[in-house]
């Protein structure tokens, strides 16, 4: 009879404590959504409503002139086209050096390796700073350069240390196997590791697309020409001249179908549209991705 109502209770205990976290969790989704929503609502409301405080909720004088002309912007489409060519690239240059690095960090037979593991680890607590790192890049000529982008920031040690961890649990036995039959150290890693290693390579490879699209601190210190310029710089560019422009609330009428604030909204949702239609291909793998981690160190 007391093991039934210690059952009870503990359910009336479970049931509420699962009802406080979907509460919490709606009000969390809510307060993450919400400047998304803002801003989607707000680049098709007339700028006159936004100016003046009164979209909140619901657009007001709905229409897509923002859009139009961000869409017929030749710098915007020049940007996002350079944001696509760093995303690509460069999340392809990050997979390859760090799967590579990887692979051989989690071989037991690599000489020094747990040193090695050790100076890599190193750098996740200590870097030199962001000015000795802009001159290294100045020094090494590859200021305004599309290569010090790509290049320069190849592999994330924290990515690194998923992916070795995720490596490590692949039997030895596949490679002893392909050793036999004279597989290379590059074909083992190509035929027999990448493909059993999906999910991991899925999570980073999301993680190292997010940051190379949303990245701008490097790309604004590093990159002066604005044929080279990503979207996030742009926008950033727009918005400093959003504020340096003290007459635009003058020039706002009834009639005014855009403005420079409607525009940069636009430009938002258009920049952040690529990230939302690639994530719920990437989501399946994120579990299994994520808590790899946390099995090795």
């Amino acid at each position: 009879m007391q093991e039934q109502t210690n059952r009870l209770i503990e359910s009336r205990g479970e049931k509420i404590f699962n009802s406080l976290m979907i509460i919490i969790g709606i009000i969390i989704c809510i307060i993450t959504f919400y400047p998304i929503y803002y801003t989607f609502i707000a680049s098709i409301s007339k700028p006159l409503y936004v100016s003046n405080g009164s979209v909140t909720f619901l657009p007001h004088g709905i229409n897509f002139e923002s859009y139009k002309v961000a869409i017929t912007d030749k710098a915007i489409w020049i940007a996002f086209t350079n944001t696509l060519f760093y995303t690509i690239f460069g999340v392809t240059v990050n997979l390859l050096f760090t799967m590579t690095m990887a692979y051989a960090l989690s071989k037991k037979r690599l000489f020094l390796r747990k040193q090695l593991t050790l100076f890599t680890v190193f750098t996740m607590w200590f870097s030199a700073g962001i000015i000795p790192l802009f001159i290294a890049f100045k020094d090494y000529g590859l200021l305004n350069t599309r290569t010090s982008i790509i290049f320069g920031f190849a592999i994330n040690t924290y990515n690194l240390i998923i992916l070795k961890s995720f490596f490590e649990q692949v039997p030895n036995s596949l490679e002893e196997a392909a050793f036999m039959d004279g597989a290379s150290n590059i074909r083992i890693l190509f035929s027999i590791y990448l493909p059993l290693s999906k999910p991991a390579l899925a999570t980073i490879g999301m993680f190292y697309a997010v940051n190379r699209w949303n990245g701008y601190f490097w790309a604004m210190n590093l990159i002066r020409d604005d044929n080279k310029m990503p979207l996030q710089v742009l926008l950033k560019k727009l918005i400093v001249d959003r504020v340096a422009n003290e007459t635009e609330a003058a020039i706002i009428t009834s009639q005014s179908m855009s403005s420079p604030l409607t525009i940069i909204y636009a430009i938002i949702i258009i920049a952040i549209i690529p990230m939302m239609i690639a994530y719920p291909f990437i989501q399946k793998y994120f579990k299994s991705g994520l808590t790899i981690g946390a099995v090795k160190g």
